[in-house]
């Protein structure tokens, strides 16, 4: 259950979607298409520049909170550190059904869905795509296997 950044990248990356529940990147489903949520989101990733991504709040997490919602992830810091080549302006997300075309810059504003009610996305997963501007809402692309740029 991962995912492959590839194509014209650097460097390839694996993506596993099921250790992201610790990552304070993560954001509540219902807030990631707030306007609000959106400079919330700007100004506390700008603020953990020099800080490792990784859960502050393990050792006082509510446990009762990580399984009563469901969380996303944006997508932009992992594609960036794969570093996209100069030449790709179009990505192929390639799930288990079909393939579909997305700009690059449409993937770098999007959120990927990795848990559902604190649970880990088995059926259709490891995640489901979200466009940023949230008009996939109703149809989000699920049981992706790769990004591709290409």
């Amino acid at each position: 259950m991962i995912i492959q950044i590839k194509g014209k990248v650097k460097y390839p990356i694996t993506l596993d979607p099921s250790v992201w529940i610790f990552d304070d990147r993560k954001v509540k489903l219902e807030n990631a298409f707030s306007e609000t949520s959106e400079e919330e989101n700007k100004v506390e990733s700008g603020s953990k520049l020099n800080k490792p991504p990784v859960n502050h709040s393990v050792k006082k997490y509510n446990k009762k909170e990580l399984l009563a919602y469901s969380y996303v992830m944006p997508i932009r810091e992992f594609v960036e550190n794969a570093e996209i080549n100069e030449s790709a302006t179009q990505v192929n997300i390639i799930t288990t059904e079909d393939t579909y075309t997305i700009s690059a810059e449409t993937l770098l504003a999007s959120f990927l869905l990795f848990s559902i009610d604190g649970k880990q996305i088995k059926e259709d997963g490891p995640a489901h795509l979200y466009y940023g501007d949230g008009s996939n809402q109703e149809n989000p692309v699920k049981a992706i296997q790769a990004i591709e740029f290409i």
